[in-house]
């Protein structure tokens, strides 16, 4: 689902790097009250949604470098909802949470530029799956994608 978002016509890492100005263009103007919205009852807020892109990032990019680096020990996997929970991201604005998105996003760009052939080919497992490494990559940038679409569609209009 997520791999099938990924513009296959770009260089992954170009399409990681502009994500965070696409999502500040997307929410700017967005009024104060928004930030607190959820679509319907028991939807994450557009922070948690924020907040959640954040979380999976970070996960992702861990089972990323645990494999990249050789690792053969599988991976848990994780409960969306329970991570959210515990998170204080409806706490945050908008602000403060694409400033930590943007500071992830480049760390993890810088990162996977970095790897050759051999590294993004690394096989390793994660929530009972099999990964390649280039695999995890290409599911944060389609992670991100999704859930910008879900920001446009469902919080924005």
């Amino acid at each position: 689902m997520y791999i099938d978002r990924v513009p296959a016509d770009r260089p992954l890492v170009d399409v990681m790097r502009e994500a965070p100005d696409a999502l500040e263009r997307l929410l700017s103007g967005l009024p104060g009250e928004g930030e607190t919205f959820a679509y319907e009852p028991g939807k994450w807020t557009l922070r948690e949604v924020l907040g959640h892109v954040i979380d999976a990032e970070r996960l992702f990019s861990y089972r990323v470098l645990h494999i990249a680096r050789g690792d053969r020990a599988e991976l848990p996997g994780m409960d969306q909802d329970e991570w959210a929970a515990a998170s204080n991201a409806g706490e945050r604005s908008v602000a403060d949470l694409l400033g930590e998105f943007r500071g992830l996003r480049a760390a993890n760009a810088a990162l996977f530029a970095s790897f050759d052939e051999e590294t993004l080919s690394r096989r390793g497992a994660a929530s009972g799956f099999g990964f390649t490494v280039r695999a995890l990559v290409h599911i944060i940038v389609g992670h991100e994608l999704h859930h910008r679409g879900v920001l446009r569609d469902r919080y924005l209009t």
